[in-house]
């Protein structure tokens, strides 16, 4: 079927010219939008999403980062606590927001590289649908005991664990406190009992009160109770010694040689944002580590301040990460509640 030709001056060929002149107008805009949006970001709040309710480690950590990196974006930044399932509901829910850099999510390592190994299926896959920012902070496990045990060092504790049950409590199942009792038993060869409970607080009574041998969690769920003299710290499972706790052996000091286990905190944003956001929020973090004060208040809070060389530094960390604990859950058959 043909069409009749039109007149250059046809009022129908002026309509067609002006629709398409529009149509090549939106198509400009919407073009140019991304760009624009990226070289203007942020222009609104950003929302920073911690799986966890008020007063962990994660939620303690955002809120002492988020005052200065609201300050150096120039936009405001609003911790936004999700919890359920121990990080892992928040995570989902990242991983399928819009990825514009106006959602993150500010995660240690269990909801991210340990439960997808002790829970199995999960909503996401933490190689695939998340992009790596940087670190802000890392917190080693320790191994505490109560004020009523005979036992005075960790090389004591191993030493018992090879001629009786050792039990040692944790804040529960399939999370990095559960891994590093598992970790301990398979390099100490000794009969080291994990015992999980629901939550920190419980854990921490229990030993208290002497109904477990020790037990082994977050310095940043401990440091009140080593502080005020209820806990004896025995070891930190770091490389190294944490400053604020100088006294205190690492695990590889008192006898388990490359012995390491330390928990991380760091941002993500859902994989497909833009790498200049990425590189953008980098920086900010790094500026934001390098401050005194919320260096300071990191180390209060038993956690050491600490940034990746860049966002692909730490994406390649997470990967390796992932690989280590499913090695070890596999080893140990560890599984979450």
């Amino acid at each position: 079927m043909k069409f009749p030709a039109l007149s250059r001056r046809s009022p129908a060929r002026r309509a067609t010219l002006r629709a398409a002149t529009g149509i090549t107008l939106f198509a400009a805009i919407a073009l140019a939008f991304p760009a624009w949006a990226q070289k203007n970001y942020p222009s609104k709040p950003v929302k920073l999403v911690v799986g966890f309710p008020p007063g962990g480690s994660n939620d303690i950590v955002a809120r002492i980062i988020t005052p200065a990196l609201s300050e150096i974006l120039g936009a405001q930044v609003i911790v936004d606590n999700r919890a359920g399932a121990s990080g892992i509901l928040a995570a989902g829910q990242v991983a399928k927001s819009v990825p514009d850099g106006y959602t993150l999510m500010l995660s240690s390592a269990s909801p991210l590289v340990i439960a997808p190994h002790t829970l199995g299926k999960l909503p996401f896959d933490v190689n695939r649908d998340f992009l790596a920012i940087n670190t802000v902070g890392l917190t080693p496990e320790a191994v505490a005991v109560g004020p009523n045990t005979s036992v005075k060092s960790f090389k004591e504790l191993i030493e018992l664990s090879k001629t009786q049950d050792v039990t040692i409590s944790s804040s529960g199942n399939g999370g990095l406190p559960h891994l590093t009792i598992e970790l301990l038993k398979q390099a100490s060869k000794g009969r080291i009992i994990h015992v999980a409970y629901k939550g920190a607080g419980p854990a921490i009574t229990d030993t208290l009160a002497g109904h477990v041998n020790a037990v082994t969690m977050d310095l940043t769920a401990l440091i009140p109770f080593i502080r005020d003299g209820r806990l004896k710290p025995l070891a930190v499972t770091s490389d190294k010694r944490v400053d604020f706790l100088p006294q205190v052996p690492t695990v590889q000091e008192e006898g388990l040689p490359s012995f390491s286990a330390v928990n991380w905190l760091g941002i993500f944003a859902p994989a497909g944002t833009p790498k200049s956001i990425i590189d953008q929020l980098h920086a900010a973090i790094e500026k934001v580590m390098a401050n005194p004060q919320v260096r300071a208040q990191l180390t209060t809070a038993a956690v050491i301040p600490n940034t990746s060389a860049s966002p692909q530094a730490f994406q390649a960390f997470v990967a390796q990460e992932n690989k280590r604990w499913a090695r070890v859950v596999t080893d140990s058959g560890a599984k979450s509640d």
